[in-house]
């Protein structure tokens, strides 16, 4: 199926830019692997190598590369799931007092003991939560 009917609505929501980077990798993705989760996670990788999720879409970082601890390791570690990932947020970009910041602006709780990657791991879920549920678990 051509990515712009599998394109999901975060990046549907994103710059032209994004939306291109996602659908190119996507389509090649498909016609290397064939359709499914493989072409999804491909175009997801290129995304996040050049934009990282604020919010409900996805903006350019300030810099290309990898965003979390995963995305430096090799592509057979990626599949078997080792290492761990921050859902779209970069936190190789970012300082821990920027991701503090914007944990403290999505009201979540605890961020003053958490490490970088659980930063950008608590902010990714406070942007996939309706407001009236940051902060909370379970």
């Amino acid at each position: 199926m051509p990515a712009g009917q599998e394109m999901p609505s975060t990046v549907r929501r994103s710059t032209a830019k994004a939306q291109r980077t996602w659908s190119k990798t996507h389509d090649h993705a498909v016609e290397e692997y064939g359709e499914g989760e493989r072409a999804h996670r491909t175009a997801y990788g290129a995304l996040k190598h050049s934009f990282e999720k604020i919010g409900d879409h996805w903006e350019p970082k300030g810099g290309n590369g990898p965003s979390d601890p995963r995305s430096k390791r090799s592509t057979a570690a990626k599949q078997r799931g080792s290492g761990a990932t921050a859902g779209g947020v970069d936190v190789e970009g970012h300082t821990k007092q920027e991701l503090y910041d914007r944990a403290k602006r999505l009201g979540v709780a605890g961020r003053s003991s958490m490490s970088k990657l659980q930063l950008g791991q608590a902010i990714a879920r406070a942007q996939a939560s309706p407001p009236g549920r940051r902060g909370r678990t379970g």
